[in-house]
């Protein structure tokens, strides 16, 4: 709770104070490296503070978007697909690893701005199929991805409108983009289903295994993303989501293939 509580307060209302009072302990050793450096050099010095990098690792591996990202973009690299489609995951992450080495075209409810090269962008919102422009027709494309989105469906976050059938919507419009034997790489919090308004929801695995074969979606494989090593690979067998059903938080990669 305690953790919830400060990322609630860290996130939307900008007081860290993790990050304070971590600062208050490094700056003594800020004020002896400036001393040091000031006797050893007579030019201009402006100060600017960066306290933290001395006591982290040299990038940002320790979450679960680094590993989700970059190991759908090698599995997406080895299928080598006529066409992929994303539907609203990481710009600055997933479509990045994807954009540079092929095509990638990206559908989101908020706009991007920004001409990105290899990136293909259209304004949709996936709970209405008219949305889609020319593209709600059926197979459309032969490799779909959507990561750590689905769970965010309906509920306001993004400027989408409040539905609480939104993901159920979302699945089934993704499914009719697929191709016939086509791959859709989806994931999403998985554990006690809950809604964290507005945040996002927590999925019973069940429930999307569920939604996704009335779309005519078959569940080849399945994996646990760690936020501190590679995608596990579980396997799909009820006995695991049984047990994730009854845990708290995990973030589950589906990976389904398109049955007709």
């Amino acid at each position: 709770m305690f953790k919830k509580i400060h990322r609630v307060i860290s996130r939307q209302f900008g007081l860290d104070l993790h990050r304070f009072w971590n600062g208050l302990f490094l700056m003594p050793r800020f004020i002896l490296d400036y001393r040091k450096f000031r006797c050893a050099y007579a030019g201009r010095i402006e100060l600017q503070p960066y306290l933290h990098d001395k006591t982290q690792e040299a990038g940002a591996t320790q979450n679960e978007y680094f590993w989700q990202d970059l190991f759908v973009a090698r599995l997406i690299f080895d299928s080598t697909p006529e066409k992929h489609v994303d539907i609203g995951s990481r710009v600055d992450g997933f479509i990045a690893h994807v954009a540079s080495y092929r095509l990638i075209e990206v559908f989101d409810v908020r706009p991007i701005k920004t001409l990105v090269p290899g990136v293909v962008f259209k304004v949709a919102d996936l709970m209405d199929v008219s949305s889609l422009l020319g593209a709600q027709n059926n197979e459309y494309c032969d490799s779909l991805s959507c990561l750590h989105a689905l769970e965010h469906f309906g509920l306001g976050r993004y400027g989408d409108p409040i539905n609480p059938s939104g993901y159920q919507l979302g699945l089934a419009n993704m499914a009719k983009l697929l191709k016939k034997s086509g791959l859709f790489y989806l994931s999403t919090p998985v554990g006690r289903e809950c809604v964290e308004f507005n945040a996002n929801w927590i999925f019973d695995p069940r429930v999307i295994i569920e939604v996704a074969n009335k779309a005519h979606l078959k569940l080849v494989n399945f994996y646990i993303v760690h936020s501190d090593r590679p995608p596990e690979e579980v396997g799909a067998h009820n006995e695991i989501f049984d047990q994730l059903a009854n845990e708290e938080y995990h973030l589950g990669l589906f990976i389904f293939r398109k049955e007709v």
